[in-house]
């Protein structure tokens, strides 16, 4: 340090000092605080603002093994499909996927690593209206639509040896992206042709309730992330939820995919 008798200040030495240990002594401050909480036993509550594109495949199986595993953490959850600020809204953490992440954020993979967009509709639909054959045969069909909460519709994009098509297709339905169900439950009625996240439309498709639509043009984009503002005093709950993610093995998937799509860029 540079000492006069009027100041003290650090030398160029001292300065590149501080800058490299001071993450040290941030990740040493954590480690002793999650410690802590597993001598005391970890008590407390997470609470966490996610979309509701996660929490009908993604999440509940995460959260059931790591309540399990912290029976003393409750978790509180808010589902949310705007883009938020998780610290105004008292949150300690947030997923979201990669396009709408902020920029400053820490983030952790979470769930499935790719994750793909499917259309379907059932046989009914389909004997009576036609099978599309390209994505653009959409527009003469009756498509049931989803809405975010800022007035936006999701997208209906459709990828194919690399070509890359968006098409905005009308229909006798559309509904929030928190009721996603209730478009799907229309489809299997006969009303359309629906398309979303591919798990979701899975189970229908296996019994046959909904038939494969396009699936050739089907895009693929990269999983959710869990996301927080700092590493430095994190709440011992939230520290024990991150590194139960980080040790848990992701979800993978058989596609050969490259390319990244948000379903939240609308």
């Amino acid at each position: 340090m540079n000492r006069t008798t009027r100041s003290v200040a650090l030398t160029v030495a001292g300065t590149e000092l501080v800058n490299r240990i001071a993450p040290v002594l941030a990740s040493l401050d954590s480690a002793m605080e999650t410690v802590a909480g597993f001598g005391k036993g970890l008590k407390g509550t997470l609470r966490l603002n996610v979309p509701g594109a996660v929490t009908r495949t993604i999440l509940p199986p995460i959260a059931a093994d790591f309540l399990r595993a912290y029976p003393e953490v409750s978790l509180d959850i808010t589902v949310d499909d705007g883009l938020v600020d998780i610290l105004s809204m008292g949150a300690d953490a947030g997923i979201r996927y990669g396009e709408t992440l902020a920029q400053d954020a820490i983030s952790v993979p979470i769930g499935p690593r790719r994750q793909r967009m499917a259309a379907a509709a059932s046989t009914e639909y389909l004997a009576k209206h036609g099978t599309p054959r390209h994505p653009r045969d959409l527009l003469a069909h009756a498509c049931l639509r989803t809405r975010f909460p800022g007035g936006a519709l999701t997208e209906w994009a459709f990828e194919n040896d690399g070509e890359e098509l968006t098409v905005n297709p009308t229909g006798p339905l559309t509904i929030s992206t928190q009721a996603s169900e209730f478009a799907i439950d229309t489809a299997i009625n006969g009303h359309g042709i629906v398309a979303t996240f591919e798990d979701w439309l899975r189970p229908a498709m296996d019994d046959g309730r909904l038939i494969k639509v396009l699936e050739d043009w089907w895009p693929s984009f990269e999983g959710p992330f869990l996301y927080y503002s700092s590493r430095r005093h994190m709440p011992p709950p939230l520290r024990a939820f991150v590194d139960f993610i980080k040790a848990r093995p992701r979800e993978t998937t058989p596609l050969q995919v490259t390319k990244t799509r948000s379903p939240e860029s609308s």
